[in-house]
């Protein structure tokens, strides 16, 4: 049978002291302590503590402790630059695996790039300038062996979205580019920010539920905006629900379709979806789903060209700008009003695309059995986000089709992004004039067929049936996105991760306990039918620290069980609780708020002829309670180590029955 965490064994606290041996009491040769103080600490170390404990968990420090000052120089310099730190132990064995992976996620990211720029409503050689220059600032200053840097569809939706709600693409063109690089610019500054500040906890408050949602709507509206490609239509709507883009796909059947669009489009989807299929079905075939999209605009871009098909109405890319990324510096906004939304939407970006890049750091770094610096990576992420916005590409962070195919392709280390990124730069100095032909029907099916990979419907199943108010989560960022707007799903997803913390916080759990036979042990009655009650006594476990959140609830609950035990003995007319033990090993944490509460607890139950016994409150919670002399006002006699002693203590006979 499953047991829960506060279903473990009493443990012993830190708070936890034995007395004198003249202060101990022996019955049955087990030795019972009482519960006594943490020793005293002064204002400035507990602070001291407490600030450590939030910002510098990890001690980041520690490699620092007792070197001269050259070698904390030389650590300094590998914390910002990684790359001379694992640079200097390369192995030239694997330099054959890490160009291979940035060989086949190369050809993977040509394609997805300049379908990816058409998201943001940018031209199609921003995408590529976006996999050159923030790959090759990660592989110096980020900290993970396998992601892969680059524009992703989200990432590119969001951004194309806020950046259209303020400036009309095709209307102002030049002010559109500018406010791109301005959100870049601030968004690689909030996530350096993060970093800096060791704030990196905050990406947390979006729960692994809503970004499940999310990503799966915002997978689902990429689609449908790829329906303008994949169908031939010229005249589609800028909204991005599913509503309007439905009327805006229908409403052009009968003259908006192009039917050699179509066939070309689902044609290769087809492809795609079967190489897809195939590298799922044998890993060792993983270049196969790879190198599909690059195959597929090879042979559609070949077929459009000799049948000149763009002249029957096929879209194509046509001309993609020659040569490598040039500086936009004079084009950020660093005062006035672009500088004010830019702000804006930089920090909505900038979060979404660390949450995205972090979790995918994290999943390939477990799989390797290595660690992952947090804020090392916000730092990281940051950094090439601000040089990327100077070098005309916009926000870039982690890809997750891409990095899998850079892990299962065996890289080493982050020399797999430098090969990608060479090849990207030499892809923009010679070739881009070859994709003008390229059809956007080919650019919509490789979207569609990446995008499919984020609807995560087992993670959705699993999210059901484990926690329905999760679930709701889930499906509430997930129809936010779809039938709204990605702003609006996004702050659904936001909103209900804070509501259900808030909820967990007001609303903790309690439970009434009893003692399983022949045991001295005490657990949960609804856990464990076995579990008896102690005729006389009231054992309640309070499941959560005590805030002023949710001090009243917590009083008002355990009265309520009481209230509900009384009205049951009553009706079998047995004997009335003349004992309330409230459990406190859960209790990680009081404030004052809560401190009053069990004040007021306590004199309700004198009332009523019930005394309070606490058992086993835990270092800062009998440290508190002492500094507001409520153990003076219980008595220290009811205060115990274990429910177990405050049983003895208060029902012996029904102990010795037992």
């Amino acid at each position: 049978m499953g047991r829960s965490v506060c279903d473990e064994v009493e443990n012993n606290q830190t708070g936890i002291r034995s007395l004198p041996s003249s202060q101990r009491w022996t019955e049955k040769n087990q030795s019972v302590y009482k519960v006594g103080l943490p020793p005293r600490r002064n204002l400035f170390s507990e602070f001291g503590d407490r600030v450590k404990e939030t910002f510098f968990a990890d001690d980041p420090l520690r490699p620092y402790r007792d070197q001269p000052k050259s070698r904390k120089l030389v650590l300094g310099v590998q914390f910002f630059f990684p790359i001379l730190d694992w640079g200097r132990h390369y192995k030239l064995s694997n330099l054959k695996g890490d160009l291979i992976a940035g060989l086949t996620i190369a050809s993977l990211c040509i394609p997805q790039d300049i379908g990816y720029a058409k998201l943001a409503n940018l031209e199609p050689q921003y995408g590529l300038y976006t996999s050159f220059v923030p790959p090759l600032i990660y592989a110096a200053m980020g900290s993970s062996r396998d992601i892969a840097i680059g524009p992703v569809a989200v990432v590119s939706l969001l951004l194309g979205t806020l950046l259209r709600n303020e400036i009309d693409p095709l209307k102002n063109k030049e002010g559109y580019l500018q406010l791109a690089f301005t959100a870049t610019f601030f968004a690689g500054v909030t996530q350096v920010a993060l970093g800096f500040l060791r704030l990196g906890f905050l990406i947390e408050f979006l729960s692994h539920a809503a970004i499940v949602g999310f990503m799966a709507g915002a997978a689902v509206t990429i689609a449908l905006q790829q329906l303008k490609g994949f169908l031939g239509i010229k005249d589609f709507t800028k909204n991005t629900d599913i509503v309007s883009v439905m009327k805006s796909v229908f409403g052009a059947v009968h003259h908006g379709w192009n039917w050699q669009t179509i066939v070309i489009g689902v044609a290769f989807l087809a492809f795609l979806l079967f190489a897809k299929y195939i590298g799922k079905k044998k890993k060792t075939l993983f270049w196969v789903p790879a190198i599909a999209p690059l195959l597929s605009v090879i042979i559609s871009t070949f077929f459009v060209y000799i049948t000149r098909a763009d002249k029957q109405g096929v879209q194509i890319v046509k001309n993609i700008k020659k040569g490598i990324n040039p500086s936009s510096v004079n084009q950020i906004h660093f005062t006035g009003s672009y500088a004010a939304t830019g702000f804006r939407i930089g920090v909505v970006v900038g979060m979404v695309a660390l949450t995205e890049a972090i979790a995918i750091g994290r999943t390939f770094a477990a799989m390797k059995d290595y660690q992952l610096d947090g804020n090392k990576e916000m730092v990281a992420l940051g950094s090439m986000n601000i040089i990327g916005s100077m070098t005309s590409c916009y926000v870039a962070t982690g890809s997750f089709s891409r990095s899998a195919v850079n892990y299962m392709a065996g890289c080493h280390t982050a020399i797999s992004n430098i090969v990608m990124s060479v090849v990207v730069m030499l892809t923009l100095i010679m070739i881009t004039p070859l994709f003008k032909y390229t059809p956007n029907a080919i650019l919509a099916a490789i979207i569609i067929s990446a995008v499919l990979g984020l609807i995560d419907y087992k993670a959705a199943h699993l999210i059901w049936k484990v926690d329905k108010l999760d679930f709701v989560a889930c499906m509430g960022a997930f129809f936010g996105v779809v039938f709204a707007s990605v702003e609006i799903g996004l702050l659904i997803a936001v909103s209900i991760s804070l509501a259900k913390i808030l909820l967990q916080v007001t609303r903790p759990r309690t439970a009434l306990l009893g003692n399983l036979p022949r045991t001295t042990i005490y657990r949960n009655v609804e856990q464990y039918p076995e579990a008896k009650k102690i005729p006389g006594v009231l054992i309640v476990r309070v499941d959560s620290a005590i805030y002023f959140s949710n001090s009243n609830y917590v009083r008002e609950r355990i009265l309520r069980w009481l209230t509900d035990e009384e009205e049951q003995l009553k009706a079998q007319n047995l004997p009335r609780v003349d004992h309330l033990i409230v459990e406190m090993s859960p209790v990680t944490d009081i404030d004052t708020s809560g401190v009053h509460a069990l004040e007021d607890l306590y004199k309700g139950l004198q009332k009523r002829s019930v005394q309070l016994i606490l058992a086993n409150p835990g270092a800062v919670v009998i440290e508190k309670l002492h500094l507001a002399k409520f153990t003076e006002i219980i008595g220290q006699d009811k205060i115990f180590l274990t429910v177990g002693d405050a049983v003895k203590s208060c029902a012996p006979k029904a102990i010795e029955d037992a």
